[in-house]
């Protein structure tokens, strides 16, 4: 089993329409998993940063949420925008986007 830098968590709850939190899922969540995981490709570090669907992170006024291990860097609002930033300072530069942090 492959040992990987980073695991990146990205929330894709739905919740229903009328919840006053909202719902990742709603926020996005999916297609930003997928723009996660095309510039892991892309950038040639898959086997040791992965993208992964997560279920309810209980962040979905937040949303949509996304948290980064080992380092449990939690990020909110996060929009397919911020996926490039994510990846070239956090995952790629060792410096958390701090104006995403929650």
């Amino acid at each position: 089993m492959p040992q990987y830098k980073h695991h990146i968590f990205v929330c894709e709850n739905l919740r229903d329409a009328s919840d006053p939190n909202g719902s990742c899922g709603a926020k996005g969540g999916t297609q930003i998993r997928e723009a996660f995981k095309d510039e892991v490709k892309k950038r040639g570090l898959k086997g040791t940063v992965r993208a992964n669907k997560a279920g309810c992170l209980d962040q979905c006024s937040l949303g949509a949420a996304v948290v980064v291990y080992p380092e449990a860097i939690w990020y909110g609002h996060v929009t397919i925008d911020d996926v490039q930033e994510i990846m070239d300072s956090h995952i790629e530069g060792g410096t958390p986007v701090e104006r995403l942090r929650i």
